[in-house]
């Protein structure tokens, strides 16, 4: 029996709804040869999407600003960010507080802590950052049936028999939206151990798919080890590395002291050593005219005269080598013919980057400069620095922060999550995600790598509250780490003060497409569209308007925002507006205008007068856009609702958002 003969038999079957035919018929069409299959499990956040549209509002008291903090700048600081580092340690970190002011970006980051439920944070997200965000690095529960996470609000156990299918069904959303939201050169880390590492490695190859896989870091987190019930025990978790498209390349990680001391020589361009000139892995096939003849004695070499044979591929000598000088080609210990590491013209130009020297087999090789860079090392797949120690630096670290309170369980070390950002991007103004924010190390870290290295580096977070952990320990922790704090010592730690931090809570407008609701949702949208723009500075009631009507805000730099809300003088407020616009002479760009109406046409033409100077958009559009192609990721057009989650009353001319999706497919 074929596929089509099963769904013809079960649209006839007249003992079950059309919601459960629709189930069958989506289950049977998704059936995959290949992949990973699980049970998908609806979520009550899920759930709530059909009715509600998340919104992000700001908790001003929480607020900290760069420009309201001292600047803590001592020229011998008592003590740094990681008091728990041995002295020499100790010294490096010294020397990577904050620059002086004049030394530092004009404005610093906005980094953003959101609190609620990482898909509802995810989905609005989709409007202020899609396509926006350089690096995600997400540290999620790991399953291990020891009550370390909930679902529906139920601990999930051990004993479950849909554990697994309830972890995958978790990532697997939440993966799927946070690709839409990577730049195209964008990459994401995923840590785990191995209690789901086989699954994570089969959804994020789905996802972003196993070309992309850009490598699995291999980590020792644990020197002492952990036991386990079967003996073994565990010194390790995994980070996975998927790029969202080929364009992705991973940065490279500060060589350590071992690594520079190779560099023992130097002369007037820099350090370097001497390496043999035969390209390590390189084969001849692979690159012909990289193979050619090195006339050598035990002072010298040269490159003969030489002709490029097309028919054979090959470089042919045009003459002999005179007095006692040898032949050398790129040939290993094994006899195969590699290649060599530069062209001809390159060797011909650079006589002073070569010299002749005996290789371990005490063979006359030739040897060139190799040169200490700027941009570090690729990454290995196996790191044991002691810094990567999740108790010595994570845990103690907290200590240290919070004094001998014990606030959080397993929190990451610090270095490990730093060299994971240099990784995930080389960019010194990225914008960095957390959706699994924890204990907040991933701000901490980016806060101490832009201190480290001049970046400007912007971090957003998002963690529920359930214990308090937002409030408690991720916003307490790093805003101790931004104002400075005393530690458990009793010593001063200077902030990193050249930050600012603002924290959301996620809140809800109804997703009926009444008139009323699409006010509304104009209305709840401000913080959306400053996070979108990255405008903080309200100039609203400084020039003159209510912010009733409308609100104005700039990010001191050339950049202006302008919302509009319906009111009954909406009209005569766009006038004013157009005015304004006309005053504004330090633009860097067109001012961004978002403002309650129909369509884009009605609203230009109410700016008609500066529609050169503006970007329009119409509002709340734009934000169902974000929506409902955020819904059709979740399939949420496909999906029976859940019969706990009632249907809201509509009136004819009323729609659903999540209707409006399955009337446009």
């Amino acid at each position: 029996m074929n596929k089509k003969q099963i769904l013809d038999k079960i649209k006839q079957l007249d003992s079950l709804t059309n919601d459960e035919k629709a189930y069958l018929v989506n289950l049977i069409n998704t059936k995959k040869k290949y992949g990973l299959v699980w049970e998908d499990k609806p979520e009550d956040v899920e759930e709530q999407l059909r009715q509600c549209l998340p919104v992000l509002r700001e908790v001003p008291e929480k607020r900290i600003l760069a420009t309201d903090l001292p600047a803590i700048l001592p020229t011998k600081p008592k003590t740094t960010q990681t008091e728990i580092f041995s002295e020499t340690e100790m010294d490096e970190a010294k020397s990577q507080q904050p620059k002086a002011k004049s030394q530092q970006p004009s404005l610093p980051p906005n980094h953003l802590l959101i609190e609620g439920d990482n898909l509802h944070a995810l989905t609005a997200l989709t409007f202020t950052h899609e396509g926006k965000i350089d690096a995600m690095y997400f540290d999620p529960p790991y399953n291990t049936g020891a009550k370390d996470w909930r679902y529906n609000n139920d601990f999930v156990i051990k004993e479950d028999l849909f554990r697994h299918s309830k972890w995958v069904s978790m990532m697997h959303k939440r993966l799927q939206i946070a690709k839409r939201l990577l730049k195209e050169d964008g990459i994401i880390c995923v840590t785990i151990d191995d209690y789901e590492m086989p699954r994570l490695t089969m959804i994020m190859e789905e996802i972003f798919g196993e070309e992309n896989h850009l490598g699995t870091i291999t980590i020792r987190i644990n020197p002492s080890g952990r036991s386990t019930v079967k003996g073994v025990s565990i010194t390790h978790e995994y980070g996975l590395f998927f790029g969202k498209s080929e364009n992705a390349h991973v940065g490279r990680l500060p060589r350590n002291e071992k690594q520079k001391n190779r560099y023992d020589l130097n002369d007037e361009k820099s350090a370097y050593e001497w390496v043999n000139f035969r390209k390590h892995g390189g084969m001849r096939k692979e690159s012909p005219s990289m193979y050619y003849p090195i006339y050598i004695t035990e002072n010298s070499l040269r490159i003969p005269e030489l002709k490029w044979s097309e028919e054979s591929k090959e470089w042919i000598a045009l003459e002999n080598p005179i007095h006692n000088e040898v032949v050398v080609f790129p040939i290993d210990d094994n006899g195969q013919d590699r290649r060599w590491k530069w062209g001809l013209e390159r060797i011909r130009n650079s006589p002073n980057e070569f010299c002749v020297k005996q290789d371990r087999n005490g063979k006359l090789a030739v040897y060139v400069k190799a040169r200490m860079t700027n941009d570090g090392v690729l990454p290995l797949t196996w790191w044991d620095k002691k810094e990567y120690s999740a108790t010595a630096y994570g845990t103690n670290l907290i200590k240290e922060i919070f004094g001998e309170l014990q606030v959080f369980s397993y929190p990451k070390a610090l270095h490990a999550v730093i060299d994971s950002i240099r990784v995930l991007t080389s960019k010194p103004n990225a914008v960095i995600l957390d959706i699994f924010a924890g204990s907040g190390t991933t701000l901490h870290a980016t806060m101490q790598l832009n201190a480290e290295d001049g970046g400007n580096r912007q971090c957003i977070m998002v963690t529920n509250n359930e214990n308090n952990i937002c409030e408690e320990v991720t916003y307490e922790r790093n805003k101790r780490v931004i104002q400075g704090y005393t530690n458990a010592k009793g010593a001063e730690v200077p902030g990193l003060t050249h930050n600012n931090l603002r924290y959301y809570k996620s809140e809800f407008v109804p997703s009926t497409k009444t008139e009323q609701n699409k006010r509304l949702l104009t209305k709840a949208s401000t913080e959306l569209l400053q996070i979108k723009e990255d405008c903080y500075t309200e100039l609203t009631t400084l020039s003159g308007f209510d912010p009733l009507h409308c609100r104005i805000f700039t990010n001191e730099k050339g950049k202006y925002l302008l919302v509009v809300y319906h009111s009954r003088q909406q009209l005569a407020v766009c006038e004013q507006l157009v005015g304004y616009i006309k005053t504004l002479g330090n633009l860097t760009g067109k001012v961004k205008l978002y403002a309650f109406s129909p369509e884009k046409e009605t609203l230009v033409e109410d700016f008609e007068e500066v529609a050169d100077l503006i970007d329009a958009v119409p509002l709340p559009e734009a934000i169902y856009n974000a929506y409902r192609a955020t819904f059709k990721t979740l399939k949420l057009d496909k999906k029976p609702m859940a019969t706990k989650v009632p249907q809201p009353a509509q009136t004819e001319e009323e729609q659903d958002l999540f209707t409006s999706i399955q009337d446009e497919d």
